[in-house]
């Protein structure tokens, strides 16, 4: 069951859980998570910082202190929150910005939730030290796993997929995101900066900054 924040659930969240078969329990308050609690425990947690932002974190600064285990987080955010993430990426694991598309959300939720798949056989792409996996959306560096969320991985797949090639933010956003973003081109850096710090020192210049351009994708300094 998933947990919700804040209770009463926005509507449009409400509906896309609904449609999307998911179950879950809305609260206002750790207090009631606790009490809320099945016995298996929560699969994952959905926040809602775009009304009360401060309340929506004191919250998740809450939950992170409390769970036993690590409990996967989406928070939605509006895109004049943005900024704000960097500060605070300890808290949440995946963010969608709100309004959102449900099939944006739902995507980003069973991929968050579905953090144990094994790994079968499926096509790859492949680049250096760098592999993805395109069927179960698990990557790896240098024989490392990645913990990345889901458009995380979607944007280093599709640059890995076209190495050497420049993209403006505005290309990344509809050929990655696949539809008008609400939040702009902040959203392609702020994935980009999370991304580089995944893939690690030795590896994040696989991803290189075009200046008043975009992003391009390969010709990093381990390669020969």
């Amino acid at each position: 069951m998933l947990l919700v924040f804040p209770d009463p659930a926005p509507p449009e969240l409400a509906r896309t859980l609904d449609l999307g078969g998911s179950s879950w329990k809305a609260v206002s308050s750790t207090a009631d998570a606790g009490e809320s609690e099945p016995d298996l425990g929560w699969a994952g947690t959905i926040v809602d910082a775009t009304t009360d932002p401060e309340g929506a974190w004191a919250f998740l600064r809450a939950i992170r202190k409390q769970a036993d285990e690590h409990l996967p987080v989406i928070v939605l955010i509006g895109g004049a929150q943005l900024s704000e993430l960097e500060h605070r990426h300890d808290l949440f694991d995946e963010f969608c910005l709100s309004p959102f598309h449900p099939s944006e959300l739902e995507a980003r939720l069973q991929h968050l939730l579905s953090g144990g798949a094994a790994v079968v056989s499926s096509d790859m792409v492949e680049y250096g030290a760098l592999t993805l996996n395109l069927e179960t959306y698990q990557a790896s560096i240098a024989n490392k796993p990645l913990d990345m969320t889901y458009m995380e991985y979607e944007l280093l797949k599709f640059l890995a997929q076209n190495p050497g090639k420049v993209f403006t933010r505005e290309i990344l956003l509809s050929r990655v995101w696949g539809y008008e973003y609400y939040g702009g081109a902040r959203t392609v850096d702020v994935h980009v900066r999370r991304l580089r710090a995944k893939l690690g020192e030795e590896y994040a210049a696989l991803i290189q900054t075009v200046r008043s351009v975009g992003y391009r994708f390969g010709e990093s300094r381990w390669e020969s």
